[in-house]
């Protein structure tokens, strides 16, 4: 049986202390806070970065150097037989593509992954990887298994301000405006490569108890339905997580027994995007191995 690594980046939410108990490697992403540059869990923590950073402060994200990647994988390639690369979605960022252009030089030994996952629907895809690899799948097979179960998976998002979608462009100043104005809770929704608008509720209450019944009916209409239970309830914030921690009970009395409901803190180069306060909740239906 071939020896095989498993890759992502930080945007799976995987931190150096969960790669070595998971048995993967992952590339931190680079972003900049003003003209410095900083890599989560480098030269920056999380509690840093908030304290750091407000609606006034400049950040710039963008994708690893091609160094980077290329160091870990001849690195990899010493003690491994191949790799499996999963990057974030190539829909959110440019890194996917970069990587398949690069592992064409690597006659086969890398299979880069695009199944359109990111945070805690991303650091699931590695654990799949890793189980596939113990019951004997090809870096090959890994990746045609990968990208074709990609899309079984949901996120919702509730987020606490409108200000940072504004600064990267994603809705117009006057939108975050009217939304400010009127103390508006957005609840956006990741399916696959894309970003889209949900909702948009009153109160934090609101947004919630949307964000659950979206999960249930997607559970009902696209996972085999809440009785099969076959389906992974995780979920995942910005900033503190006081909010998560509260609203995990609520998913818990929704989702009973769906078993432990694992979180954790989206990685700084997608905070920078929604803000602090963001809480999500998502759904991934299980692989079968």
């Amino acid at each position: 049986m071939k020896k095989i690594a498993v890759v992502t980046d930080s945007n799976s939410g995987i931190t150096k202390e969960d790669a070595k108990e998971l048995g993967v490697y992952v590339i931190p992403m680079p972003f900049k806070i003003g003209e410095e540059e900083y890599f989560e869990g480098v030269n920056i923590t999380q509690e840093e970065y908030y304290e750091k950073v407000d609606e006034s402060v400049s950040v710039m994200t963008s994708q690893p150097s091609t160094g980077v990647v290329l160091d870990l994988w001849e690195e990899l390639l010493q003690e491994y037989d191949e790799i499996v690369h999963i990057p974030m979605s190539s829909g959110l960022s440019g890194s996917t593509q970069t990587a398949k252009m690069l592992s064409a030089d690597f006659d086969g030994r890398v299979e880069v992954v695009d199944n359109k996952r990111i945070a805690v629907t991303l650091r699931r895809s590695c654990i799949e990887a890793v189980n596939l690899i113990k019951a004997g799948k090809s870096a090959a097979e890994i990746r045609e298994i990968l990208e074709a179960t990609g899309s079984e998976s949901s996120i919702y998002i509730m987020l606490d301000t409108l200000t940072y979608l504004k600064r990267g462009g994603r809705i117009t100043p006057a939108a975050a405006a009217i939304g400010t104005m009127l103390k508006l809770k957005p609840v956006l929704q990741i399916q696959g490569d894309k970003l889209d608008a949900f909702a948009k509720a009153r109160t934090a209450a609101q947004g919630k108890s949307i964000m659950i019944k979206a999960i249930q009916n997607d559970i009902e209409k696209r996972f085999g339905g809440m009785d099969a239970k076959d389906v992974y309830i995780e979920m995942a914030y910005s900033g503190n997580d006081t909010e998560l921690l509260a609203f995990r009970e609520e998913v818990k009395e929704a989702f009973p027994d769906f078993g432990e409901i694992h979180y954790d803190a989206l990685s700084l180069s997608v905070g920078c995007h929604i803000g602090p306060g963001a809480i999500a909740i998502t759904a991934t239906r299980k692989l079968k191995i």
